[in-house]
């Protein structure tokens, strides 16, 4: 028996400012049966709050405790491993935010900064990736929220935090040493200390392979593909990731949920 419900939101539930076919009544049909639900993303540009609110106003209402980003892992890791160290974010406002409420010192001083936070920053530039190297020619650490090549908007899809990953390591020579996002074991953690269930009670959604999909197969979480973000059928073909199931949209989900005994 199913009882926790992981969800992917951009390319799973939304794209852009629009519900995906059947997130709307599969998430509510979940809810009515008693089950526990939380939605991740990688996507560290905005806040949790932000991403409730959006949500509530799709007509999906979440609380944003049941939400988890890259910024909130990334935050809770360092707090946890390191409390109080002094990082420097290529990333946007809602990371940084994220950080300082965990204790963080933001800083742009390469000679007192012990962590550089590579994330999706839409407005990297060359001033950002020399002060970047800087810190860490002086020894400063190099960890990144999430690794994912692309973002899925309205009308295709836009350079996502991999680019910046690239651009750093590429010039300093040094390898990210954690991911925060998915598919790390930081990310599924958090997920299941909020759907307080066993491993093997849990389904993932996502539209991604190698990290949605990665993260659940490597943790015996059943994983479902949805084709409405950036995977294609055909990807399947050259990948060693493999889906439990494949769906074109979520309209399909009752397909394999009455017949798996989720409900």
């Amino acid at each position: 028996m199913i009882e926790g419900f992981i969800f992917d939101l951009d390319g799973t539930v939304y794209r852009g400012d629009q519900l995906l076919p059947g997130a709307e009544k599969v998430i509510k049909k979940l809810r009515r049966t008693g089950k526990q639900i939380v939605f991740l993303s990688n996507k560290p540009i905005e806040s949790r709050n932000t991403y409730a609110e959006k949500l509530c106003r799709l007509g999906i209402p979440v609380e944003t405790s049941q939400i988890i980003n890259s910024s909130l892992v990334t935050a809770r890791f360092l707090s946890e491993t390191d409390p109080g160290a002094v990082v420097y974010v290529v990333g946007e406002e809602p990371l940084v935010k994220e950080l300082q409420s965990h204790g963080m010192k933001v800083s742009t001083d390469p000679e007192k900064i012990e962590y550089v936070i590579a994330s999706f920053d839409r407005k990297f530039n060359y001033d950002k990736l020399d002060l970047a190297y800087q810190a860490i020619k002086n020894g400063a650490r190099l960890i990144a929220t999430n690794s994912d090549k692309t973002c899925p908007v309205a009308g295709g899809e836009i350079p996502d935090a991999a680019g910046m990953i690239g651009a750093i390591e590429g010039v300093t020579g040094k390898k990210v040493e954690m991911i925060a996002g998915k598919p790390s074991s930081y990310m599924l953690r958090s997920a299941i200390d909020i759907l307080q269930v066993d491993n093997q009670a849990c389904l993932l959604v996502g539209d991604r392979l190698e990290t949605d999909i990665k993260m659940a197969v490597e943790n015996d979480i059943l994983a479902v593909l949805v084709l409405t973000g950036v995977t294609a059928r055909s990807d399947l073909n050259g990948s060693s990731i493999k889906p439990d199931h494949v769906l074109e949209t979520l309209e399909e989900f009752d397909s394999i949920a009455e017949g798996l005994w989720y409900f």
